[in-house]
């Protein structure tokens, strides 16, 4: 499970994706999400997996590696499902003694999933294209008329840059820990949900004192450079738009353009949330 995890990591490779202009990817990403959020028929969600199927095409990144990270997901889509299902009032399709399924919860539960998988793949386009000094930079420049009311601006992108660095870090000291574990005799995988979490009580101590050693190393890092927060510091690669860039935004705002026009389209009721 652990290994499944791939939010965070960067995918090194050279694609179209990867050339962009990282403010770009994070807009068009944080636009493609909205979108998700409005669709109100199956035209939107077609929209968006063909939107998704040529972005992934073009980012060069296994599909394999991509639909790897949704393992993670599946005890959270499962219940999300199984609540929609059972608890959404409607038209009864289904029953079983006190067990009922309604046209509208099947409905939504579809709708749901589906949200969540793009949502999630989504995401992990933008981590898997996108180095994280890149994609602090522009967290940073996106929110920096913040800094007209006093908003730590460069604090906010520089922690959520070492919170993405430290992912596939801890990810890797997860996994020394468990095969160190599961040499010494540990068992893992039986036993009850009692008998798992105690199992995992000799992972998470040595994960957290590995951390926090971690952690103290980057600090003493930081100030033997002299780092002092974003005052005044200057960048080795700034941020240029090229033509590329521009053609990327009119693009996403296409997409949002047919995205509200699909999204009142009607359809036959049961295409229609």
């Amino acid at each position: 499970m652990i290994k499944d995890i791939t939010l965070g990591q960067y995918y090194n490779t050279n694609s179209t994706i990867h050339s962009l202009d990282p403010r770009v990817k994070l807009v068009s990403t944080f636009v493609y999400l909205i979108c998700l959020f409005i669709y109100k028929n199956i035209l939107g969600y077609v929209l968006a997996t063909i939107f998704l199927v040529v972005v992934i095409y073009l980012s060069k990144v296994p599909v394999e590696f991509i639909f790897r990270g949704l393992k993670s997901i599946f005890i959270l889509l499962l219940i999300t499902v199984c609540f929609n299902l059972f608890l959404t009032p409607g038209r009864v399709a289904f029953k079983f003694y006190f067990l009922k399924i309604t046209y509208e919860g099947i409905k939504i539960a579809i709708f749901m999933a589906l949200r969540l998988i793009y949502l999630i793949i989504g995401s992990q386009v933008m981590t898997l294209t996108t180095t994280p000094s890149k994609l602090t930079n522009a967290i940073e420049y996106l929110l920096s008329p913040l800094k007209l009311i006093k908003v730590p601006v460069h604090e906010i992108a520089m922690m959520m840059s070492i919170a993405l660095r430290f992912i596939p870090i801890l990810l890797d000291e997860t996994n020394k820990i468990i095969n160190s574990q599961i040499s010494r005799g540990a068992d893992l995988e039986n036993g009850n949900i009692i008998k798992k979490a105690k199992a995992m009580i000799p992972i998470l101590i040595p994960l957290f004192i590995a951390a926090f050693k971690r952690a103290n190393d980057l600090a003493l890092a930081m100030d033997a450079r002299c780092y002092n927060g974003g005052e005044n510091r200057t960048r080795l690669h700034p941020l240029k738009y090229v033509k590329r860039d521009y053609l990327a935004y009119a693009i996403i705002i296409l997409y949002f353009g047919i995205s509200i026009c699909l999204n009142r389209v009607s359809l036959i009721p049961l295409l229609n949330i």
